[in-house]
Order: C-alpha cells, then sequence, then structure tokens
C-alpha cells in the first residue's frame, strides 16, 4: 500500500549524481510528498544518492534523494526516488504548486487552445496567483 497519492506530471527537472557531476534535464512522471518518478536516458543504480532539483518553480525546488528502483522504459529509464530529508511541509508546499501549475497547462489548451511549455504555464501562473498561493511570501 502507498504512503503517499501521486500526481501524475511532466515537469523539467535536473538531477546530479556525485559519480556523475553536472546537472541533466528530463521530465517528471509522477511526484508525490514522499519521491518522484523521472525519465532518465541512463540506468541508476538502486541506493544511490542522487540530489534533484526542479528550476521553475517560484521557490526552486531542492531534495537529496535515494533512488528505490529503476526500470526500462523505451527511450530509456523510469527512475523511482525517495526524498532524503523531512522538509514536509516545504515539500507538500511544493508539491501542491506544481499540480496547480500542471492544471493551469492544461486548462489553457482545453480553454484557450494555446499550448503552453511547462515553462511558460508555471511562469503565468506565477505572475498571476503565486501571490495567492498559501504560504507564499507575497
Amino acid at each position: 500500500m502507498r504512503s503517499f497519492i501521486r500526481h501524475p506530471t511532466h515537469i523539467p527537472i535536473e538531477y546530479d549524481l556525485d559519480s556523475d557531476p553536472g546537472l541533466i534535464a528530463y521530465d517528471t512522471e509522477n511526484i508525490s510528498a514522499g519521491g518522484l518518478c523521472f525519465k532518465s536516458a541512463k540506468a541508476i543504480a538502486e541506493g544511490t544518492k542522487i540530489r534533484i532539483r526542479i528550476p521553475c518553480l517560484d521557490v526552486p525546488f531542492k531534495a537529496s534523494c535515494e533512488v528505490v528502483w529503476c526500470k526500462m522504459s523505451k527511450p530509456g529509464y523510469e527512475i523511482g526516488v525517495r526524498f532524503s530529508d523531512d522538509e514536509n511541509g516545504f515539500r507538500l508546499r511544493m508539491i501542491e504548486q506544481v499540480c496547480y501549475i500542471e492544471e493551469y497547462r492544461l486548462s489553457v489548451l482545453k480553454e484557450e487552445n494555446r499550448q503552453l511549455t511547462w515553462k511558460q504555464a508555471s511562469d503565468e501562473w506565477i505572475k498571476k496567483y503565486a501571490e495567492k498561493f498559501p504560504g507564499s511570501s507575497g
């Protein structure tokens, strides 16, 4: 049984391995309060410690993670990671924000027939709604 609800989303992230420094951008498949799943061109061994970053938020999300599974998925691999720290309040706020931005991106496509990249949707959502978002500093 899952401890956390997964939210499907396809947002760009970056990750960094100690053994392979340099940030590499990929898309997430889903995200939850406990971790996330993302696409990678390379397999990453279970137990590997990595750092991830979601740069497109009003406050970029960063987390230390541990790879808990790796599955072949054409093309490349799906990597499942568990967050290593206990900053649940901040993490939940960022996950909520990611979900709202993805919802905004899809509603703009449906209602305005405008196809936005995740970055474009993020920028528009932040300008329109971030100040009203619970816990924002604005």
